[in-house]
Formats: structure tokens, C-alpha cells, sequence
């Protein structure tokens, strides 16, 4: 892994995700390329039509000191946790996010992004956000996605869900590197429910292909998915869950049960976006 994409708005909830990425460079010796986009608005020249040009240096001119200004806050940030030795690059761009973001990471060859969610302090908002759910759908390099109040600490289990389908090995073999790099145990989690379609053998099989690497195979019988999804965060002392994109449309759901509603603040961990090969 050499170049990790940090795309900030320079909130609370984005400086929080950059203390992670600082600390997730920092493992797999990789580059940061910090990320600020902007959209300028529209103006319709007829009733500007002295000051029509202007009117877009003045925005763009702002951008760029606002983003001049803060900077050194994220770098200051970096040698406060003795990481100032991380290379740190910079890109403003304007334009709509996704579009800046697919660019930077053609342009940049970017492995991996790291990014705050929008400002939510629970998981009940995580998936919905516009900005959040695009860039899920669209982006093709692994996400590490951190909600707002996720502190950092070192990652020692990451959680992967799986439906036992022989192409989410692919993944689960990603995250096993991943893994590697920062000395972390694999918690591989299959809700079993009563309508289950996944046989003993294709279990076997899987433990079988992945006895070398440090992963354990949970096996949970349950018809509440939801629910066993999240106490397998909270009782497995989870650090990290890894998802892959097939599944977004049901993580979206997960949050929205007065259960998870309780309990959604003991459960803010980084969520690790996965995509299908």
C-alpha cells in the first residue's frame, strides 16, 4: 500500500478520521494525500454581468486561504502524535466530490481511502449520508469509513460478515493482508438463520482454505441478523467491521431498530468498505 486518499471538509468529524489515517499510514508505510473539494455556484451573468468574474475568483480565492489556514491545524495535529515524518500531500480541487475523488485516485494511483462520516454522532445516519453512501457506491478502492466519535485506538480484531460466497474469499484474503500490517486478529461472522443455504462442508471448506492465517470462524444461529451483527460488535471487542458493497443496502438498515438505537453509541467502530472484484 503506498498512497492512502484522506478527502476533508475540514470538520470535526474529518479531523477526528485524519488522527486515524495518520496512525493507519503509519502501519502500512504509506503516503497521505489530503483531499478538499468545493463547488462554486451557479451565477446566471445577466444580473452580474460587471462583476460575473470576479464573483468566482473572490469564492475560489476564500478556498484557497480557508484551506492555506488549515493545513498547518493537520499538521500540527501529525507532530503533536510524533507522525510528522508521514509524507503529507495536498489537492484542492472544485467540482463535485465524486468526481474529484475518482480523479485524485486515478491520478494519484490511490490504494486505499480514509474518510469521516458527515458530522452524525451514532450509527444511525452512517449509511444514509449523500456524501458517505456516494462515494461507496462509486469508488473502487477499499473505504475505511469513521464515524464522528470513533476514537482511535490500535486496531488488534477486525470483523468480517460474510454469506460464505466464493467470491467474498477474494475480500476476506484482502483483509487478512490488511490484518498482517497491523499485527490483528480476522473475526469471520455467519448468521446462521432457520432458512440458511449454507452447508456444513462449504464451512469446512473455507476453515480448511484459511487454516494458516489468523482468522476464527463465528458461526451464530439467529433470524435476528441485525442484532447478532451488532453484539458481535460489542462482544467481540470488534475494532474495525468490514462489509463488502453487495451488502449496503442492508447495512443501511441495520441502524434503524429501536434496538440499535439504544445501543448505537457503544458501537462506533470504522466500518472497512470492501468491493466485489
Amino acid at each position: 500500500m503506498k498512497k492512502i486518499l484522506f478527502p476533508t471538509d475540514f470538520s470535526e468529524a474529518a479531523t477526528n478520521a485524519f488522527v486515524h489515517a495518520l496512525e493507519f499510514a503509519k502501519v502500512v508505510k504509506a503516503e497521505l494525500v489530503l483531499l478538499h473539494t468545493f463547488e462554486i455556484p451557479v451565477y446566471d451573468s445577466q444580473f452580474f454581468p460587471e462583476n460575473y468574474a470576479s464573483i468566482y475568483s473572490s469564492i475560489e480565492l476564500a478556498k484557497f486561504e480557508m484551506f492555506k489556514d488549515e493545513i498547518p491545524k493537520l499538521r500540527a495535529i501529525a507532530t503533536e502524535r510524533k507522525l510528522d515524518d508521514i509524507v503529507i500531500k495536498h489537492r484542492l480541487m472544485d467540482g463535485d466530490l465524486i468526481f474529484n475523488l475518482k480523479n485524485a485516485i486515478e491520478e494519484d494511483k490511490i490504494d486505499f481511502v480514509i474518510m469521516g462520516t458527515s458530522g452524525v454522532s451514532d450509527w444511525t445516519k452512517f449509511f444514509t449520508g449523500s456524501n458517505t453512501s456516494s462515494v461507496i457506491s462509486e469508488v473502487k478502492v477499499p473505504i475505511l469509513c469513521v464515524p464522528a466519535n470513533a476514537k482511535y485506538k490500535k486496531i488488534k480484531i477486525i470483523g468480517f460478515t460474510t454469506r460464505y460466497r466464493e467470491k467474498d474469499k477474494a475480500e476476506l484474503r484482502k483483509v487478512i493482508e490488511i490484518a498482517k500490517k497491523t499485527n490483528a486478529k480476522v473475526k469471520s461472522l455467519y448468521v446462521r438463520t432457520s432458512n440458511t443455504d449454507v452447508s456444513d462442508a462449504t464451512i469446512k471448506e473455507w476453515e480448511k482454505e484459511f487454516a494458516g492465517e489468523n482468522v476464527e470462524f463465528l458461526v451464530l444461529p439467529s433470524d435476528e441478523v441485525k442484532e447478532t451483527i451488532l453484539d458481535f460488535i460489542l462482544y467481540k471487542d470488534v475494532d474495525v467491521l468490514t462489509t463488502i458493497t453487495h451488502k449496503r443496502s442492508f447495512f443501511e438498515s441495520i441502524f434503524e431498530s429501536s434496538f440499535s438505537k439504544k445501543i448505537a453509541k457503544e458501537v462506533s467502530v470504522p466500518v472497512l468498505v470492501m468491493h466485489e472484484t
